[in-house]
């Protein structure tokens, strides 16, 4: 039986995950701060920035006997979402801690109990553009694992400390490792909102129009803990289009015109790579905005 640890499943991006591995014939076993209501999972309450809850959550089997639909054996896979969510939740140091602190157990734990693949949350953020105190333009686009990333905030700092802590733990125990960039992630409730924002389209310039659906977050997530001899890498988890209804030239000339372009873009392709999570993990976008929005 395939068998999953899931963190944060709770989460907006955390359930349909999960429950993207559930269809995927997985169990999962979600650790959260609350439940995640859905009846093919079993939930053990963890708090992430203490070691030994996390260290005893890995390694408990225990939970069988509060949901029939986990066993003992073998656990197959981490996939760590659980985090603090974006800055302005709580104090910056708070941000700071808790999702470095938390990345750290969680993939010391994991590594120690001998569990060879593992997918960590890393953002989009990174970039430095998203939580920027004054506006800032990127360096080049689309923007790609290569990037030379130099937040200024709190969360993205922690994402970047997360992706170097990852890489430690993938040297030392030689485990897959994979720190997924996640763009705007979109619950399919969301959609609703997608003509308000083609109105506004400055208002998700910040995030350079990126999005990924939800429930390909979790396709995402699986491929990374199935392909095999990856290693360590980082990889951008974004849609193959923006999350505008503008051509990508017109978004990139009026609102990024010092910006330099490289290569070639298709219409309405992606300014945030995706290049790497097609060619790596063969990751084939399901749910496109166009498929749910009308224009």
């Amino acid at each position: 039986m395939k068998k999953i640890i899931f963190t944060g499943g709770s989460g907006k991006a955390g359930q349909h995950g999960v429950q993207h591995f559930l269809d995927h014939g997985y169990q999962v076993l979600n650790l959260d701060l609350r439940p995640l209501h859905n009846p093919g999972v079993a939930n053990l309450i963890t708090d992430i920035t203490d070691s030994g809850q996390v260290f005893n959550a890995l390694s408990d089997y225990t939970v069988e006997n509060q949901n029939p639909n986990w066993s003992p054996g073998p656990i197959t896979g981490v996939v760590h979402f659980a985090a603090v969510p974006r800055i302005g939740i709580v104090p910056d140091n708070e941000v700071y801690r808790i999702n470095t602190i938390g990345t750290y157990n969680i993939l010391e734990a994991a590594t120690k109990l001998g569990i060879g693949r593992i997918v960590v949350a890393s953002s989009e953020t990174v970039y430095g553009v998203c939580f920027a105190q004054t506006p800032r333009d990127p360096e080049y686009f689309p923007l790609d694992e290569t990037y030379p990333v130099d937040p200024m905030d709190s969360y993205a700092i922690s994402k970047v400390c997360n992706e170097r802590t990852a890489q430690g733990f993938h040297r030392r125990s030689g485990a897959s490792i994979v720190a997924l960039r996640i763009g705007n992630v979109i619950a399919p409730e969301q959609y609703a909102e997608f003509p308000d924002w083609f109105k506004t389209p400055d208002r998700r310039k910040r995030i350079a129009w990126s999005y990924i659906d939800a429930r390909d977050l979790g396709q995402i997530a699986r491929l990374a803990i199935e392909t095999d001899g990856l290693g360590f890498q980082v990889i951008n988890a974004a849609a193959d289009d923006t999350s505008s209804d503008l051509p990508t030239r017109t978004l990139v000339e009026r609102y990024y015109p010092k910006v330099a372009v490289r290569g070639e873009l298709g219409e309405f392709e992606t300014l945030l790579s995706n290049r790497r999570a097609r060619d790596l993990l063969g990751f084939r976008q399901q749910h496109h905005w166009r498929d749910y929005v009308k224009i």
